[in-house]
């Protein structure tokens, strides 16, 4: 974090009274130790030798500094606007077609450290214990909804579903969707691409789509990167997320939350260099289902995806933006 968003995050916490000056720490180094923590995933024991507090002082003011985060939620952490966004309406491989999109949502596995009578629910796919991070970005690659704290065995699309049916959880906005992979079902709200077939490819040259249907995945791909790069760029920023944290999995699950809301934070005060360029992004490999993991698709939405692959296949050569 750079100095001026570090200071008014400060300023911000000391005047709402979320944290307060004492004799021996003032609000900027209680900060300073948190960030420590988050972002190099350092032990009490380490900070300690740091800023040369005691660990019981560290660990109060660390508990203090992640409530005073998670009481920003509200602000930071806000829906899509409804306007087209202006990564979309500029380009015409996007724009009709993608003009209600208001983000891109997907899941992440952050490490997590759990009792051993609960490691079985925990372990993912490579087989280690995490905790599925599902979220949805904006094009501006801010985070407008996290839902932490489901177990790393848990599918997506379990989680999706939670998320909708939470009084405070995920709203889509009247007539607009966001972009998902191919573990969610298509249906209103949420558009993934085509299932079984060709995804990452080049829409000139070699590999280039052969149908309708490769040219649909291929320009959802790389409108959907959006959120890869948010989480590349969040777990590039907070080293905690790529190790096992020295926490309860409560706190681990506020931590997941607190640093997406420092994220947001960041990247209002401008352009962060921790944010990989789109051009020199590959998207990770498709996600591919199988069948009984998957809800049926709604038949009216798969109808419209259907529209919009074969107007992009219309007017693919009108156009190399």
């Amino acid at each position: 974090m750079k100095r001026a968003p570090f200071f008014q995050l400060c300023d911000l916490f000391r005047s709402r009274g979320l944290l307060k000056d004492s004799i021996h720490t003032n609000i900027e180094e209680q900060v300073a130790m948190f960030l420590h923590v988050v972002g190099h995933n350092q032990r009490f024991r380490v900070i300690k030798m740091t800023f040369r507090r005691s660990i019981e002082t560290i660990s109060r003011y660390f508990q203090e500094v992640l409530f005073a985060v998670g009481e920003l939620r509200d602000e930071m952490i806000q829906p899509p606007s409804t306007a087209v966004p202006p990564k979309i309406l500029g380009s015409r491989r996007w724009y009709p077609f993608f003009k209600d999109c208001v983000g891109a949502i997907d899941g992440t596995h952050v490490l997590a450290r759990v009792p051993e009578k609960d490691k079985a629910a925990f372990l993912g796919r490579k087989h280690t214990t995490t905790q599925n991070v599902m979220a949805a970005v904006d094009f501006d690659l801010r985070f407008t909804y996290v839902l932490a704290g489901w177990e790393g065995s848990a599918h997506d699309a379990l989680i999706l579903v939670d998320a909708l049916q939470r009084e405070d959880g995920l709203k889509v906005p009247p007539g607009k969707f966001y972009l998902v992979d191919a573990v969610y079902a298509c249906r209103p709200g949420f558009l993934p691409p085509y299932r079984r077939t060709r995804y990452h490819l080049r829409e000139y040259g070699n590999r280039s789509p052969q149908n309708a249907k490769e040219l649909f995945n291929l320009r959802h791909s790389s409108c959907r990167v959006t959120v890869e790069r948010a989480f590349g760029s969040y777990k590039n920023r907070f080293k905690i997320m790529y190790n096992k944290p020295f926490h309860p999995y409560k706190t681990q699950v506020k931590l997941v939350l607190a640093c997406c809301i420092l994220h947001n934070w960041i990247l209002r005060h401008g352009h962060d260099s921790l944010v990989p360029p789109e051009s020199t992004w590959t998207a990770n490999p498709v996600d591919e289902a199988m069948p009984n993991d998957v809800d049926v698709d709604n038949s009216a939405w798969a109808a419209q995806r259907d529209t919009w692959a074969q107007q992009m296949w219309d007017t693919r050569g009108n156009h190399r933006t």
